[in-house]
This record gives C-alpha cells, structure tokens and sequence, in this order.
C-alpha cells in the first residue's frame, strides 16, 4: 500500500471549496473554544480557589448540550441547517464578547460568568445538529469517512493547541484577550458556512416540540445498526473510561509523579492523533461496522493491559494503542450514523450522538471512582476494560448487520426519506414518524 493512501484521505480538501472553507472556519473555532475553556476555568479557580466551582465549569458546559440537545436537533430537521447554524455561531460569539468585556472589566461575579458559559453551551447545542448533516451533504458518499476525519484530526489538533495558546495569551495579555481572540474566531466560522447552499431536511420535516423528539428516539431505537453504533459508544465511555482515575493510579504506581499524570493525558491524545493521520486505510475500507466493533474491544483491552502495568513507558505505551483505538472507533461510530441515518432524521440523531459523547465520560468516570473507592484504581481500570470487552462483544453478537458488509451499506433513501424498517413497528396510536420516516433505529 503507497504512503499516500496510507495517509489522511484529502480528497474533500481538494474536490470542495465549500468543505475546504468550512473546515478551516470550523478548527479556527475550535481553537479559540479551547481557549475559552481554560480561560474558564482559569477565571473560576483564580476567584474562587474552590474545587466545587471548577467542578461547575464542566455542569454549565453538559447540562445545556444534554437538556436542549434533542430539541434543537427536532429543530434543524425542520428548518434550514445552514441558517440554523448561523444563528448559532453568531450566539456563540456575543457570548464571547460579553466575557471578553467581564474579563476585562472584573466586576462579573462567577456565577455570571458560568451563566454566559451555559448560554454559549445552548447555543452549541443549537449548532451541533445543524452542522451533523454538513459532510453527507457536501461530500459525495465515498468521501463521507474521509471529511470526518479531517474533521477529526484538526479537532484533535485543536484540542492539543488550544490549551497551550491559552496559557501563553493568559500569561502575555490576560482572561479578556483570550475571550476576545475566541470571539474573533466565530468569525471565520461564519464566514466559512455562509457560502454553504441552503440546506433544508430532505424527505418529512420534523414535527414540532416534543412529538418531533420521540419520532427521533423512536428511529434511534428501531434502528439495530444506528442503535448499536450508540451502545457501542456507552460501552467504550460508561464502562470504561479512565480519566478519573489517572490521579489515583498514578499515586498508586508511580510515586504521585505530576509529570507522570501529565504524560496520561497526552499519551491518549498522541494515539488519537496519530491513528487519524494514518486513517487513510480504515475510511477507504468502507466497513465502518467492523472496524468500529474491533476498534472499541482494542480500547477495552489497552485500558485493562494499563490497569495491570508497573512500568510507566509501558503504561504510556497502552494509553496510546487506547487512544488510537478510540480514535479509530469515534471515527467509524460517525461514519455510521451519517451514512444509515435519513436526512430528515439527521439533526436529531446527530444531536443524541452528541448527548451520549457528553454525558457518557461523565458517567464512566463516576463508575470508575465508585469502583476505586471500594477497591483500587487499578481494579476499576481492569473490570472497566474487560466490562467494555463484553459489552461490545455483545453488540456484535446480537446486531450481525454491523458486522456485515451488506449491513453497513446505505440503505435506500438515506439521503431523504426514512429505508424500510429493521425494528419493530411503532405503538398504533403512539407519536411516531409519517410514512415516509418509518425505521428501524
């Protein structure tokens, strides 16, 4: 196999200036996300030096994603995706002036700044769903897999910069430029979707309020490969998520070293990285199912191998085979739901995918430290794992089209309206999807 098609696939880079435009505006945004999030918590430790307010960033950040999420995406299943996208990036930045003007100012108590995090959350809950049917749109179906990973990559990328930008503006100019920089970057965000066509759902527009809700729960629980693409996903997070624990398996370990904590965190990032870069192969494989079922055991069984290790270059050593894995398994789990999903679903799929990624990490590491607490960290990283390996392993058993390459095919009508169910039927009577939208997820 030639390097190049070992590497990233570029092909969306090069066959549409509208993707290429998005993406750039899109990672600018991230970057300036990152930074905005350390800021955060920069400002809130500064004032408060109370570890229950740090806690609060990250509840101000999920509770708006996980309690609006759902509607938002009956929303833009409704509406024009790219208005509905503007719309909130323009949100978004208000929100990063009016903290650019507190930071500068300094006579916003924390509670206000935590408000303006959790309207710029809403607002992000707004805005994930509408852009979840950008890459299916824009791209042709062969090059779907290879726009989610430059999408991947340069959020990755973001997210090891970010930070790093962040404490360098903090250390130069202060909280307010940072803000401000963040602020600026929606710009480029804006800029980068207001080329876009209009983008209205394809097929039956969604319902309004909550009817328009349970027709997107109703798909998502017919519907065995979309289903299981999700539990896949709570199974890698819930069961096994080992963040929480690194604190605690590094005092156990390693002496309590902080620069031996540090290189946990960054090891995971490094796999992840790396395994998108050379994510050529696994996008032009074309069997997302697969990849993403042996991708997710593989993160099960590193973080279990971690659990057991003694040596620290060892450890380091499996955090990247997780990290990679977990790349490999985001990657393909997207794949999935932007391939089997209807366009006139897509908004509210994208917005439950979004839902599980933020409050599934939560869960796990609250699994993981009630387990340590009772027993050790190591133990809670080992049963984590293996828990996770049988819980994908049961996935895999009981939804065979995951595993199938007929399975993961399109299935007709994906683009616009709803393919033939795989479930079972709706209640008779129940709030459910029209003719066109009935499915089995």
């Amino acid at each position: 196999m030639s390097l190049g098609r070992t590497l990233l696939d570029v092909r969306p880079i090069r066959t549409s200036p509208a993707f290429r435009r998005l993406l750039i505006g899109r990672t600018v945004s991230a970057l300036g996300g990152f930074m905005t999030m350390v800021t955060v918590m920069y400002q809130v430790w500064e004032t408060t030096h109370s570890a229950v307010w740090s806690g609060a960033v990250g509840l101000a950040q999920a509770v708006p994603m996980v309690g609006f999420g759902l509607f938002a995406g009956a929303w833009a299943d409704r509406a024009d995706r790219r208005r509905v996208y503007l719309l909130a990036t323009v949100g978004q930045a208000v929100c990063s002036l009016l903290l650019a003007v507190q930071g500068f100012t300094g006579h916003v108590p924390v509670a206000g700044v935590l408000g303006l995090v959790a309207v710029q959350s809403s607002f992000g809950a707004i805005g994930a769903p509408a852009a979840g049917v950008f890459v299916p749109r824009l791209l042709p179906e062969d090059q779907v897999a290879a726009g989610l990973a430059l999408n991947q990559v340069t959020g990755q990328a973001m997210m090891l910069l970010g930070p790093a930008v962040a404490g360098l503006v903090l250390g130069w100019w202060g909280i307010g430029v940072c803000y401000l920089l963040d602020a600026l970057s929606f710009g480029l965000s804006f800029y980068g979707a207001f080329g876009l066509p209009a983008l209205p759902p394809e097929g039956e527009r969604s319902r309004a309020g909550l009817h328009g809700v349970l027709d997107g729960l109703r798909f998502l629980t017919g519907h065995r490969v979309v289903r299981g693409a999700l539990l896949t996903d709570l199974a890698a997070t819930v069961l096994a998520m080992p963040a929480g624990l690194f604190p605690l398996v590094n005092a156990e370990r390693f002496g309590g070293d902080p620069h031996t904590l540090g290189l946990f965190l960054s090891a995971l990032a490094v796999g992840g990285v790396a395994a998108t870069a050379f994510s050529g192969p696994v996008t032009r494989l074309a069997r997302p199912g697969p990849v993403m079922l042996c991708a997710s055991g593989t993160w099960g069984v590193a973080l279990a191998l971690f659990g057991v290790t003694t040596n620290a270059w060892a450890g380091l050593g499996t955090l990247v085979l997780a990290g990679a894995a977990d790349a490999v398994a985001v990657l393909s789990r997207t794949t999935i739901v932007q391939t089997r999903t209807p366009d006139a679903l897509l908004g509210r799929v994208t917005a439950a995918e979004t839902i599980v990624g933020q409050a599934g990490p939560h869960l796990g590491n609250l699994r993981a430290g009630v387990v340590a607490a009772r027993t050790s960290g190591a133990t809670a990283l080992v049963t984590g794992g293996l828990l996770c390996l049988l819980a994908v392993a049961w996935v895999a058993a009981t939804t065979p089209e995951l595993r199938s390459r007929r399975g993961e095919r399109e299935a007709p009508g994906a683009r616009g309206s709803a393919p033939a169910p795989e479930g079972p039927a709706p209640a008779p009577g129940g709030p459910g999807p029209g003719p066109e939208q009935t499915s089995g997820a």
